[in-house]
């Protein structure tokens, strides 16, 4: 398993995060597996990629729809990686599945919601007990994130 990041989103929410963190993924050459719990919730991502910013949206696509292994990020419901992603991010409380093929986890979880810190307390737990290597991010006054453990 590679590394699993933990965010805990306080000042910003999904979707203001989301396409930044995405958007350092392809810049850094990798390509990224977007998994959510219900599969309503791919149409309000995939509308919110390709308009986040005036100027430009993120190349991505559904694994529900063609060609879905040459998107350099991929929107699913799915534990497969057919995008062969090397960063996996996990959002809406989905099932983190198995790891082994990521270079790095991502959950983003909302800091505002108490069954989303519970639940991510006992992933946070689940995933330390298989001995991978967590860090946990927070964001400050300015949005900025640092690493808090």
């Amino acid at each position: 398993m590679g590394e699993v990041w933990f965010y805990h989103l306080e000042r910003s929410t999904l979707d203001q995060v989301l396409p930044e963190l995405l958007e350092k993924t392809l810049a850094r050459g990798w390509r990224a597996l977007v998994r959510v719990r219900e599969a309503e919730r791919l149409d309000t991502l995939d509308e919110r990629l390709w308009t986040w910013r005036a100027e430009s949206f993120l190349p991505h696509g559904r694994a529900d729809r063609p060609d879905a292994d040459r998107q350099p990020v991929l929107l699913t419901t799915e534990t497969e990686n057919p995008n062969t992603a090397q960063v996996l991010f996990i959002v809406d409380g989905a099932e983190l599945g198995p790891t082994d093929a990521f270079e790095r986890c991502i959950l983003l979880f909302d800091g505002r919601d108490d069954e989303a810190v519970a639940e991510a307390r006992k992933r946070w737990s689940q995933v330390k007990a298989t001995g991978a290597v967590c860090s946990y991010w927070k964001q400050d006054e300015d949005g900025r994130w640092s690493k808090a453990a």
